[in-house]
């Protein structure tokens, strides 16, 4: 249930109503405006194969054009100026509006990157309203700092607002982690440009221009479209921006470092890929519970997430029956309809996600793992790209399953012998974003969740938190953190400001 009381409705033919009315914005929003181009980009439902809209594309002028009017609105405008306790407020309407069109929004979620609608609904438009709202609320909260420095001088230290952020964003959450950037950026004072992915722009659209229903001046909130090599690469070498926040692959996010360098080196902060273990003890204890999670961990939102827990390193004397488990989990991840409320699995994002998917088993094979359940296409009838979940075992540590990011449901399983080669194994990547240890012996869940490079480590749980705890990766897996308090720091300066009093 939502703040507002409003609940999930479980009858599909509601949803299958909303998605025939299904009519987006597909102009981009500069300046309180819509704007339009002659370039325009085909979103694609992976669904069922189907064209949802074509969305303008931003030229390297429309992105001058964003840049210019968040400038505007940050050096010019009210939005910087207003009481913090105002600018909560304002975003606050701005969360009611969300609330009121959620199910529209949802559907939009759904439609154009495959999250099923129950997911949709209650965890990816939970967390876009929960951020907002936790931000508007923190937005009077932040206090400055008096040292003490003796009677004959003052010091203040301040935070102040960065300037204009732009922020660029992923498909496979891609209102989650819009907001975990932008809610804490405008809370500060900051004014944005949003670039969400090509794949999924049509709910930021529609969200975008609901800030400016709430009131929120023209210019604080601009979204343009685009591809990560245009509207993208522009952003980051644009000499406007001052901070850039970045989720997506490592690749991309050097990148965007390099764009820093070589514009005004604006502050980079990256929150990028994963390969994260999940360590399964023979004490853990409940290793059923620990089955459920390692099969959620590949399987929720089709693999499709960061902190997946795609490596499996399980203790030796456990590993053949606890792999038995995971596999009578994981066959009960069948995908469907996204449209159904009773669709766990929905379709990956695109063909082209399909095939690097199926390329990556069928590579594992090849190295010698060995395919225990899935790995291939299903419903191809239905013009969608779903993909039954993959459990390969016998993988090879230095292998590619073991080493690279999939960005989809295929689990390597890892055996070892005791924790040394656990955390041997763990640490045995690039990425640094997420693990997990199941243990009931506190010592052993102590020592290797501090010496586990991650940001994050669950304990006999897996994807647990709440917008209280920060989030970000070590590593090839980025820096800075969202959510908590501390994302405030990404878009805030610190100044100290010496007054002589004698």
């Amino acid at each position: 249930m939502s703040p507002s009381g409003a609940t999930f409705t479980e009858d599909p033919a509601h949803w299958d109503q909303v998605a025939a009315t299904f009519d987006p914005w597909t102009a981009m929003l500069i300046d309180g405006r819509e704007v339009g181009s002659d370039e325009r980009l085909v979103v694609t439902s992976p669904r069922d194969g189907s064209t949802l809209a074509e969305v303008a594309v931003a030229s390297d002028a429309d992105v001058d054009r964003a840049v210019a009017a968040a400038r505007a609105a940050f050096d010019d405008g009210p939005w910087p100026r207003l009481a913090p306790r105002e600018r909560g407020a304002a975003m606050l309407r701005w969360a009611d509006l969300i609330e009121r069109d959620r199910d529209v929004i949802a559907t939009t979620v759904s439609l154009e990157m495959g999250k099923p609608i129950r997911e949709a609904w209650t965890i990816e438009l939970r967390a876009l309203l929960a951020t907002i709202r936790f931000y508007a609320e923190l937005a009077d909260k932040e206090a400055g700092e008096i040292p003490a420095v003796g009677e004959d001088n003052l010091a203040l230290v301040t935070r102040e607002p960065s300037g204009v952020v732009a922020a660029v964003v992923p498909w496979n959450f891609p209102l989650t982690l819009a907001g975990w950037k932008i809610a804490p950026a405008m809370s500060v004072g900051c004014t944005v440009v949003l670039k969400p992915s090509e794949l999924s722009p049509l709910s930021a659209l529609h969200v975008a221009r609901l800030a400016l229903e709430a009131g929120i001046p023209a210019g604080v909130l601009n979204v343009v479209n685009g591809t990560g090599v245009t509207a993208g690469r522009a952003l980051g070498l644009h000499a406007g921006v001052d901070v850039l926040a970045f989720t997506g692959s490592t690749q991309v996010g050097r990148h965007f470092l390099r764009y820093a360098a070589d514009s005004n080196l604006k502050r980079v902060w990256l929150e990028l890929g994963g390969k994260s273990p999940n360590l399964v003890f023979a004490d853990a204890p409940d290793l059923d519970a620990a089955a459920e999670a390692a099969a959620w961990g590949i399987c929720f939102n089709s693999g499709q997430m960061c902190t997946a827990a795609s490596r499996l390193l399980v203790e030796e004397p456990i590993a053949e029956d606890f792999t038995r488990r995971v596999l009578a989990k994981v066959a009960a991840w069948t995908a469907g309809d996204p449209l159904d409320p009773a669709t766990r699995l929905g379709p990956v994002v695109s063909e082209g996600q399909l095939d690097r998917v199926l390329g990556h088993v069928r590579r594992a094979e090849a190295q010698g793992a060995q395919l225990l359940t899935g790995g291939e296409r299903v419903l191809a009838e239905t013009g969608g790209s779903y993909v039954a979940p993959a459990v390969l075992d016998r993988v090879d540590p230095g292998s590619d399953l073991a080493q690279q990011e999939v960005f989809g449901p295929v689990l390597a399983v890892l055996p070892f012998t005791d924790a040394e080669e656990a955390v041997r194994l763990a640490r045995d990547t690039e990425y640094g974003l997420a693990a997990a240890v199941w243990t009931s012996d506190l010592r052993t869940a102590h020592r290797v969740s501090r010496a586990v490079p991650a940001g994050t480590v669950w304990v006999n749980c897996y994807e647990e938190g709440d917008l209280t705890v920060p989030f970000g990766g070590m590593k090839a897996s980025g820096n800075g953190r969202d959510k908590s308090r501390h994302a405030v720091e990404k878009y805030t300066e610190l100044k100290t400001t010496w007054i002589n009093l004698s």
